[in-house]
């Protein structure tokens, strides 16, 4: 009997997950072991095994239930052999690269990938890295997790604009792989409250900046002109009070923090600067790179599906990451946009027959006007 990823018992939207990492079949998820599974986006160690010991029991009862038509399916599709052998080898060289890094200290430059949870000291939880730890703590939402909300951050060790300033010298005394508990102060984390950043605004101007809606507590506002991002905090005797300060301004966070992984490889830098800048991880191979080594050009093919959006800012903003923090590797970096010629559509031979007649016919016409007059 053949099984579908989907068919592993509490597998569900994980299956996503395991297909884009190349564990496309049960064969294939029997044969992972942990440690590879909870380097995936949104699985953890319990998950992990359950998902294999999941699989495994399907295989079995197959073994057991199927005909001997299945069972030689299972032994000899030289196709199942070959892609078990391709996974066996990418999972012995994460193991390898987790072996040269543990223990190694975090140094300063290093491109890495940092989990963390973050909660204020009252216990409620905002930031994590998972989705699994996210529907744990109650604040998994589908829309942010498919904008990755719930995944590692990508940092360079020391460098600002990436964490706040107290993660930002956290990451720098860790070692790779270890786990650290941290409580960051106001002045690091969000900053100290401001009352220069509470507003009171007439009710009738808020309605005009707000779109011609009445406020309410607790939305969210865009102050035009100035972009500042604020929230609506009261409404009381014709006034509405917008508080622009960050949410946890004024709070002591507490942090769980373990850097996981080192990224290394040229292109890889720049994916994740391109995910950073918003373009989705899924449509990221969709962009043609193209470096030069000696003049430190790098070019960017943008595909035909971004042709038509306002990449402006996000260029720039790329652009200038790709300069600042790969200054090394990069010098110009040229953004190519290319427009394919349109086919001209041929008129039919009847069409064409058709409209040079009526052109001999004008010209006909003409022509004994000229000679009556």
């Amino acid at each position: 009997m053949s099984f579908k990823l989907e068919d592993v018992k509490g597998l569900g939207k994980k299956a996503d997950v395991l297909v884009e990492a190349g564990i496309d079949s049960v064969e294939k998820l029997a044969a992972s072991n942990v440690d590879d599974l909870i380097d995936l986006k949104g699985i953890g160690k319990a998950s992990a095994e359950k998902f294999i010991e999941n699989a495994k029991s399907l295989l079995d009862s197959s073994s057991k239930e199927g005909s001997d038509e299945d069972s030689t399916q299972l032994d000899t599709s030289a196709d199942q052999v070959d892609d078990k052998k391709a996974i066996e080898e990418e999972m012995a060289k994460l193991q390898e690269k987790r072996k040269k890094l543990e223990g190694k200290k975090v140094e300063n430059g290093d491109f890495v990938l940092v989990k963390i949870t973050g909660k204020t000291q009252k216990g409620t939880i905002f930031r994590v890295s998972s989705e699994e730890d996210a529907r744990k703590s109650g604040i998994y939402d589908e829309e942010k997790a498919k904008q990755g909300y719930y995944t590692p951050e990508f940092v360079i060790a020391g460098k600002p604009g990436f964490l706040n300033e107290g993660l930002t010298e956290t990451v720098e005394s860790l070692n790779f792989f270890e786990k650290k508990s941290v409580r960051i102060p106001p002045t690091k984390a969000f900053g100290k409250r401001d009352p220069q950043k509470i507003e009171r605004i007439g009710i009738n101007k808020f309605r005009k900046l707000n779109d011609g809606k009445n406020p309410e507590y607790g939305q969210d506002f865009v102050k035009k002109g100035t972009g500042q991002h604020g929230t609506v905090t009261r409404v009381d005797q014709g006034k509405v009070v917008v508080d622009y300060n960050h949410p946890l301004a004024g709070q002591s966070i507490d942090y769980n923090i373990e850097v996981i992984d080192i990224i290394e490889d040229f292109n890889d830098k720049i994916e994740y600067f391109m995910v950073a800048k918003g373009i989705p991880k899924e449509n990221i191979s969709e962009f043609t790179l193209s470096h030069d080594t000696k003049s430190k050009d790098l070019e960017i093919i943008i595909p035909k599906m971004f042709l038509f959006q306002n990449l402006t800012y996000v260029k720039f903003g790329l652009a200038m990451d790709l300069q600042t923090h790969m200054a090394d590797d990069i010098n110009n970096v040229k953004f190519i946009e290319i427009y394919e010629k349109m086919a001209v559509p041929t008129l039919p031979a009847a069409t064409a027959d058709s409209i040079e007649q009526k052109v001999g016919e004008f010209e006909k016409e003409q022509d004994e006007s000229e000679e009556k007059q």
